[in-house]
């Protein structure tokens, strides 16, 4: 089975133009070049405009302190005229140009005049990783895909690359369908943002999961949809691993586990996955639970027409059960008390939990376990564990749940799952 990111209804952006609008370009040149300031330091720095453009220059700066843009765009294309100009001058006016024309949010004529001071050769070193940043931004962009690729490579091998920029790279190798560098930059990015304190940007980890749908390379879907649940705990990416989970899954008593967690984690949104859970959960004598999974589906609408019949006699069925199994806890309860062996313990504490009854349902099996003697201690460990989430109990729910490591031959795959289960827990 293939899957597609559109399976878990959220996708990278088709351009970097959605993430980095002009208005966030804008911020990050008044962030990074002054041309003001630039000009007023020229003398102590021992550098100076050439006399012959000292009015324009003099008058584009004016007319930059007051946001007088197209102004100075006029100064500074009068300065451009001037003959004798030096490396100096030239580089200073399309400097000047290259704010003026963010600015005016016009970013083709700003990249060119960007590159026409780089060009110059006379930036210090400094300014010019500044405006090497800027043309990588501006590039990206303005969905420049290629260029930016290499303006953005210049940025990262000069040290000056943060979390954000690796990202963009990240993105724009997506874009070109590059899966390969794709997942480095974004690794890369993710790794300079934890440095950073931050957390990760959740497009990173779908590029990754996008490739592997395309490659059909499930074992990378399920990394990165693992990677994402960790980051975001959304639903629809426990949808996407625990049907990638459940594709190749035989066993029934896997598989029931698996839709536990799909329940639990409201990432069942399929009325024929609520049937079978269902289904399943009558065949271990959980009548009142099958019922309530039913329910709820149906309360959702997610039984179709063609279904409806067939669960409402499955729904009838389970509530005669559930309630002969409730007129009879009593009596089940006392008997597993005196038992000397846990099995019966941990049923009826099964039962209670299907029934809503979840103090109850800890008492009984925590009592189980303690007797030992339980033919699935996974499930025991389980629906402790569900119990104790219901009653908020969030250290103990994590508690039971890391239980299930001591449970002899459990599924590799039912362990890993209720793991991370238990790790987004309180989040």
């Amino acid at each position: 089975m293939t899957h597609s990111i559109h399976d878990v209804g959220q996708g990278p952006a088709n351009s970097w133009a959605g993430l980095m609008g002009a208005a966030a370009l804008l911020a990050l040149v008044c962030l990074w070049l002054s041309p003001q300031a630039a000009f007023s330091a020229e003398k102590d720095k021992g550098q100076q405009i050439s006399r012959v453009i000292a009015k324009e220059m003099t008058a584009a700066q004016k007319a930059l302190q007051a946001q007088q843009w197209a102004e100075a765009v006029k100064n500074l294309e009068a300065a451009e005229t001037k003959p004798g100009l030096n490396a100096f001058d030239k580089m200073k006016v399309a400097d000047f140009k290259g704010f003026a024309y963010v600015k005016l949010n016009k970013l083709k004529e700003a990249q060119q005049a960007y590159e026409a001071a780089m060009a110059t050769g006379a930036y210090p070193a400094e300014d010019a990783a500044k405006t090497t940043k800027m043309l990588f931004r501006i590039t990206a962009g303005t969905q420049q895909n290629a260029k930016a690729i290499e303006y953005g490579k210049q940025v990262a091998e000069a040290g000056a690359a943060n979390a954000d920029d690796l990202g963009i790279l990240a993105q724009l190798y997506y874009l070109q369908k590059d899966c390969k560098n794709s997942a480095v930059w974004a690794d890369k990015a993710a790794a300079a943002a934890r440095k950073a304190g931050e957390t990760p940007k959740e497009n990173l980890y779908q590029f990754k999961l996008q490739c592997a749908s395309d490659a059909g390379d499930t074992p990378g879907m399920d990394a990165a949809a693992v990677d994402l649940i960790r980051l975001t705990n959304k639903s629809n990416y426990w949808n996407t691993l625990l049907r990638i989970e459940r594709q190749d899954e035989r066993d029934d008593h896997n598989l029931l586990m698996i839709y536990r967690i799909m329940y639990d984690t409201s990432s069942m949104t399929v009325g024929t996955d609520f049937i079978e859970m269902a289904q399943l959960l009558g065949d271990a004598a959980l009548p009142a639970e099958a019922q309530t999974v039913l329910e709820k589906a149906m309360g959702a609408g997610l039984i179709n027409d063609q279904q409806k019949e067939r669960t409402n006699r499955l729904v009838n069925s389970f509530k005669a059960r559930a309630e002969a199994d409730k007129k009879g806890q009593a009596q089940l309860d006392a008997e597993a008390t005196k038992n000397p062996a846990g099995e019966l313990d941990v049923k009826i504490g099964e039962v209670y939990y299907g029934s809503g009854d979840y103090q109850n349902s800890v008492t009984a099996i925590t009592r189980g376990i303690g007797k030992g003697q339980i033919k699935h201690l996974d499930e025991a460990y389980v629906y402790l564990g569900r119990s104790q989430v219901a009653l908020k109990n969030t250290a103990e729910a994590k508690k039971a749940f890391a239980g299930l490591k001591s449970v002899p031959n459990i599924s590799p795959r039912v362990l890993k799952l209720w793991e991370l289960y238990a790790d987004t827990l309180g989040r």
